[in-house]
């Protein structure tokens, strides 16, 4: 078993190692409102998840419900909500241009991750800051990052990392409700939203951690450097 250290100490590595620009991004979800960590406030505005992590991985930590996340598909892919018809159904998505058919678009929807609406809040914070154990582990990295990334993640156990995505929902679904999920984790490349609303470059990709195994992806990346 792997040992875990203090998240500082965690995002510190995590920066040092892989040469991340951006702070790591802890996620934690919340089924109850008593249940939020001492002292994190509540969002003061109303943005996309996308946007919510790139605003934790600048420093801020809070919580947001589902009144302040904008996209409503985003929050019901998190289990904040139930999902807009014409989003479970594909049709938001086909009248976007996205898909060739409604029946291709509802078999992507379908098959996209989905946490049951069951969530109280999320919690967002840099890593470095967490007062909490995060579910899931945030990481926007470029390519050769993200590669030392991925043979850090089969460095203990081996096989291979797997990539799950469908270029929608990428921040939300792929690397947040996935890797809360599966319990394993996953690499996206954003979506449409992400790179027009929340600054995610063209260099950029995301990794979404689990939180129960990041000190083994620790280790790994020591062992390797």
């Amino acid at each position: 078993m792997c040992e875990s250290n203090g998240y500082d100490f965690i995002a510190d590595k995590l920066k040092e190692y892989l040469g991340l620009k951006k702070s790591p991004v802890a996620i934690k979800f919340v089924l109850r409102e008593d249940d939020i960590p001492e002292g994190v406030p509540k969002a003061d505005e109303k943005l996309r998840h996308c946007q919510l992590v790139q605003k934790a991985s600048g420093g801020s930590v809070f919580y947001a419900t589902a009144e302040e996340q904008m996209c409503k598909g985003g929050a019901a892919a998190l289990g904040l909500q139930e999902a807009p018809e014409k989003v479970k159904t594909g049709e938001f998505y086909y009248g976007l241009g996205r898909f060739s058919s409604l029946g291709s678009a509802r078999k992507t929807m379908e098959s996209i991750p989905k946490i049951d609406p069951i969530m109280y809040a999320l919690v967002y914070a840099p890593l470095e800051k967490a007062n909490f154990d995060p579910d899931v582990i945030i990481v926007i990295a470029n390519p050769a990052q993200a590669l030392k990334l991925s043979q850090a993640l089969v460095y203990t156990m081996g096989g291979r990392v797997e990539a799950d995505f469908a270029g929608i929902q990428s921040i939300c679904a792929d690397a947040v409700a996935g890797p809360f999920l599966r319990r394993r984790p996953n690499i996206t490349l954003g979506c449409s939203g992400s790179r027009q609303y929340a600054d995610i470059k063209e260099d950029d990709v995301i990794v979404g951690l689990t939180g129960e195994n990041i000190g083994c992806v620790i280790n790994a990346l020591e062992n390797m450097s």
